[in-house]
């Protein structure tokens, strides 16, 4: 895979796809390799440029703590790698917090931006607190994790949907530890490795763009899953008021929406396909 050299780590990265440019922030303890299928879908219509965030994994493991602005340094320190002057934004959950820290800071860089199941903080209220449970052990904290994910999963629900089953336990469980390339997870004799995933967790605690936000500039799509426990869509409604022009979707599903609604992926890929310089209308 290709690197980039910044802040004293090689970030890695992958491009796909061609169309319009797009920058794809990944959530917490996902990587490149996780989330590839999700990308190749994207790639049907857009460029996808995704990187291993900082500490996460084939990138280095800098020296903490990490900040949200750290983050959002890194996703300018890329684009610039890659020569974009400009391009749509999509971040996913921890991504998508990255993605309005970035879009505030540097708002003639982003002509697009899709914030999907994601928080402010603030007063437009934060995401669940992960960081509460990194140090459970795996059983307890997929057992916590499932209805977080979606408030409908039940054991009921699971006995008539065992195949949902088997894919939010291994979500659940890449949502707060550190997925390797191969699809498993880091245990705590990798130090380095889970000392990236929990400082990603810190810096997630202390995420609040809430202020800043009427600084957006470009287009704005906000997706929320309607059974979210992870970032409610009253969070996506919350961000929503602040940025002017931007309109909320809220789709059927829990914090994995995309997979679960149909609907979720070809409008996320229609809207980062439209022209960067007139906001869309209307809501679903």
């Amino acid at each position: 895979m290709p690197s980039f050299s910044h802040d004293h780590g090689d970030f890695v990265y992958e491009i796909q796809g061609s169309g319009p440019r797009v920058l794809f922030l990944n959530g917490s303890g996902a990587t490149i390799d996780l989330v590839r299928p999700l990308v190749q879908i994207l790639a049907k219509q857009l460029t996808i440029a995704i990187h291993d965030q900082r500490g996460l994994g084939r990138t280095s493991v800098p020296d903490g703590p990490y900040t949200m602005a750290d983050y959002a340094r890194d996703a300018l320190a890329f684009l610039d790698h890659l020569n974009w002057d400009t391009c749509g934004v999509l971040g996913i959950s921890f991504g998508g917090m990255v993605s309005q820290e970035f879009a505030v800071t540097w708002p003639e860089r982003v002509n697009r931006l899709v914030l999907a199941c994601t928080s402010s903080g603030g007063l437009g209220g934060s995401s669940y607190p992960l960081h509460e449970l990194f140090d459970l052990d795996e059983e307890e904290r997929i057992r916590r994790m499932i209805p977080l994910s979606d408030s409908r999963f039940t054991d009921e629900w699971f006995a008539e949907r065992p195949q949902d089953r088997a894919y939010f336990t291994r979500a659940a469980t890449t949502t707060t530890t550190e997925s390797r390339a191969d699809g498993t997870h880091v245990s705590e004799a990798v130090p380095s490795a889970r000392q990236g995933a929990w400082r990603q967790l810190m810096a997630r605690r202390d995420h609040d763009v809430w202020d800043r936000l009427p600084r957006i500039q470009c287009p704005t799509l906000v997706m929320s899953g309607r059974y979210d426990g992870i970032a409610p869509p009253e969070n996506g409604t919350a961000i929503t008021s602040q940025v002017s022009g931007a309109e909320q979707r809220i789709y059927d599903g829990g914090h994995q929406f995309f997979i679960q609604d149909q609907r979720a992926l070809p409008e996320m890929s229609n809207f980062l396909s439209g022209p960067p310089t007139t906001r869309d209308s209307g809501a679903l």
